[in-house]
């Protein structure tokens, strides 16, 4: 009988996460091991950062909204309100940059709304 040699499927599985654990400090991306929870840890805070960039993102653009609002003299929440009443349907991404790198259409915009 030939010699079977075993293990292929083990190292296969050993490389995958040694690759994604390329760049981690120390045993975390050579040993197996500590490569393995290493790995699971970083997958379950990259699955919760996907969330938080949404919020962070949506954060950013209230507070530019409201500090453009600020030069104009109305509040971010009575800006918000007008919007709906008057059934305009721009989104705060829309309006950040509005605010942000179009002065003028966004003061048009509140001017409607005042």
């Amino acid at each position: 009988m030939p010699r079977v040699k075993r293990g292929i499927v083990a190292h296969r599985k050993h490389k995958k996460i040694l690759n994604l654990a390329k760049g981690f400090v120390g045993g975390r991306s050579k040993l197996f091991k500590q490569a393995k929870s290493s790995v699971l840890h970083a997958g379950q805070y990259a699955y919760a950062g996907r969330k938080q960039k949404k919020r962070d993102f949506r954060r950013l653009w209230i507070s530019q909204i409201n500090s453009a609002l600020k030069d104009e003299g109305i509040s971010y929440s009575k800006f918000i309100a007008g919007l709906r009443t008057k059934s305009i349907s721009a989104n705060r991404k829309v309006l950040a940059d509005l605010a942000v790198n179009n002065l003028d259409s966004f003061k048009k915009i509140v001017s409607e709304i005042k």
